[in-house]
């Protein structure tokens, strides 16, 4: 999308419930993938971290016998500090990331959704676990049963986000229940888009029953929710106005219609560069005509 959209009229605002306390570091995993994405430095290899990393921190780390099964590279490792020295300051940190960004060349807008502290937690067979234990950890391996957001009802949205300046919002093609969820739970944030009247489109993460990435498909599994892409529009169905379905899922065009969705179908699978940038134009067109 930042290679569609100008960055004067983009703002990506991002999931803070993986937030976690981890070895003396605010661990911020969505807010720095994209932050790595944008600065052109994120590992193309394992969706996560830096390019060209190193992992001298972590060896040391195991000698002394202490948790590495989450993994900070060297290179990442800089950053973390330089963000908890900003916020052991005082900065928030939506200032502390705008900074950062700020530094690595980045023009687009990052906000977290909200500047108090949110925690996913997922509810399993294995008890309540932190999302990044669940996820990282166990690698998604405990059954699920549900989710918590705790600290939500004490949060407030994210004051840079101006709902009565925006033209129209994206949900991308992520985990509904712990990606994008958390940060429609927070008070004010649904209420804000539907006083906006504005488009809001989301792009379905389920194609053709299966999630593209990460445990979404196993997580409905376990929940007795079908995995299918109308499933995740009857999901949103209370917020958005319009969903993009894969090509694969054509079929299911006008359950979704009935649902009083405008909905498009287009190619959703983005390997490469060139598939983002197909799929940010067709959703940009499609916002244009259904607004």
């Amino acid at each position: 999308m930042s290679h569609v959209v100008d960055a004067d009229e983009l703002t990506f605002v991002v999931n803070t419930g993986d937030d976690f306390n981890h070895l003396g570091f605010h661990i911020s995993p969505d807010v720095d993938t994209l932050t790595y994405t944008l600065a052109g430095r994120s590992n193309q290899n394992t969706g996560w971290g830096t390019e060209n990393e190193t992992w001298h921190f972590m060896d040391a780390l195991k000698d002394l016998d202490e948790e590495t099964w989450f993994r900070l590279g060297d290179r990442d490792l800089a950053l973390h500090v330089y963000r908890r020295e900003r916020l052991a300051a005082g900065l928030t940190l939506t200032e502390t990331t705008r900074d950062i960004a700020t530094k690595l060349g980045i023009r687009h807008e990052i906000l977290p959704m909200s500047d108090d502290r949110v925690q996913t937690f997922v509810n399993t067979s294995s008890g309540a676990l932190p999302f990044q234990h669940y996820f990282v950890r166990d690698h998604c391996k405990p059954r699920v049963s549900g989710f918590e957001f705790r600290g939500v009802t004490n949060a407030t949205v994210n004051p840079a986000i101006k709902f009565a300046e925006l033209d129209a919002v994206i949900i991308c093609p992520s985990n509904p229940f712990v990606s994008i969820d958390p940060i429609l739970a927070i008070p004010g944030m649904k209420d804000g888009l539907r006083q906006s009247k504005i488009p809001v489109v989301a792009i379905s993460p389920i194609v053709g029953g299966k999630a593209i990435k990460g445990p979404t498909a196993k997580m409905m599994k376990e929940l007795n929710v079908p995995s299918t892409a109308v499933e995740v529009a009857r999901h949103y169905h209370d917020i958005i106005t319009g969903f993009v379905l894969d090509e694969a899922d054509r079929s299911a065009k006008s359950s979704v219609q009935d649902l009083g969705l405008s909905t498009d179908v287009r190619p959703t699978v983005m390997v490469s560069l060139d598939d983002r940038v197909a799929l940010a134009h067709a959703v940009v067109e499609f916002i244009e005509k259904i607004s």
